[in-house]
C-alpha cells in the first residue's frame, strides 16, 4: 500500500525517502513549461504555415531559456537545466521553421 505523508515541506514515500515538495513542484512546473510549446509545434509541422508566428518573440524567448540553463549549470540544479534545455531545442526547431516556411502563405 502507497503511504505519502508532508512532513516539514518534505514528502515522505512509504516511510522510505524524503522528497522535498518544493522540488516536486518546480519539477511539474519546469514539465509543463517544456510541454507548453510542443502544440504549437505539431501545429507548424502539420500546417507548413508560420505567418502568424513572431520570430523575435521566439528568438527571445530562446535566449532567455538558454540564460536559464546556465543558471542552472550555475546552482547545479538539474531539473533546471534538463527542462529549460528541452525548451531551447523546441523553440530552435520552432524558428528553424519559422525560416523554412516563411514563404508559405495562408490560403
Amino acid at each position: 500500500m502507497l503511504s505519502i505523508q508532508l512532513i516539514n515541506r518534505c514528502l515522505i514515500i512509504n516511510k522510505k525517502k524524503c522528497v522535498n515538495s518544493t522540488s516536486i513542484i518546480g519539477i511539474i512546473a519546469g514539465v509543463l513549461t517544456s510541454l507548453s510549446l510542443l502544440p504549437q509545434l505539431i501545429k507548424i509541422l502539420k500546417e507548413k504555415q508560420v505567418e502568424d508566428i513572431s520570430a523575435g518573440m521566439f528568438i527571445t524567448l530562446t535566449v532567455g531559456l538558454a540564460l536559464w540553463v546556465v543558471y542552472g549549470f550555475l546552482k547545479q540544479d538539474w531539473p533546471i537545466i534538463l527542462t529549460n534545455a528541452f525548451s531551447v531545442l523546441v523553440n530552435i526547431f520552432i524558428i528553424i521553421l519559422k525560416f523554412k516556411y516563411r514563404n508559405n502563405r495562408k490560403e
